[in-house]
């Protein structure tokens, strides 16, 4: 039942921000939204699969933990109202006004292949480190421990890393 309650608030989760890039892109024949959607929905199910047989990582992983300081609850809600913000402006420029000039299609596969590659780092780090969690918290609970096996060698936290690479396709809303 937890790993249908996960699955499902994700799905719901990406469906929500593609409807909001299709709302105001005005129309539904928008290929970049289309782009953006099946991605969010592939990069979800990726999610989905790495935690499956895990419930104690399916409940950490599915809100914001006990002890998680107010200060990272802020981050956290402007981090959703800024990524709210992309979706408009998004849909605003390459979905209705078209502000921007259209892109290469190797710019728009690039981004593809990227957010992707992206989400392998993220998840590749999420499952390396079992306390890695939506806020920044101690998890004395769980025993809370400093992960410095697999890809945490290389990278101090590499979710970090994938969240930059993210980053930087956003500040190009034509991509999408």
């Amino acid at each position: 039942m937890m790993k249908l309650k996960f699955l499902t608030r994700a799905l719901i989760t990406s469906i929500f921000f593609s409807a909001v890039l299709f709302i105001v892109a005005g129309r539904i024949g928008y290929y970049q939204g289309w782009i953006f959607a099946g991605t969010n929905i592939f990069t979800t199910m990726m999610t989905f699969w790495s935690v499956r047989n895990n419930p104690e990582l399916i409940k950490e992983r599915s809100g914001i933990g006990e002890g998680t300081k107010s200060w990272d609850k802020l981050i956290l809600g402007l981090s959703a109202f800024s990524y709210l913000i992309y979706l408009v402006i998004s849909g605003l420029d390459s979905g209705r006004y078209q502000w921007s000039p259209d892109f290469h299609w190797s710019l728009y596969v690039s981004g593809i292949i990227l957010t992707i590659a992206g989400q392998v780092i993220f998840l590749t780090a999420k499952k390396e480190n079992k306390f890695f969690s939506t806020s920044v918290r101690i998890q004395k609970e769980r025993e809370h421990t400093v992960c410095n096996t697999g890809v945490y060698k290389i990278v101090r936290h590499p979710g970090y890393i994938e969240y930059m690479q993210m980053t930087k396709w956003h500040l190009i809303p034509k991509i999408w």
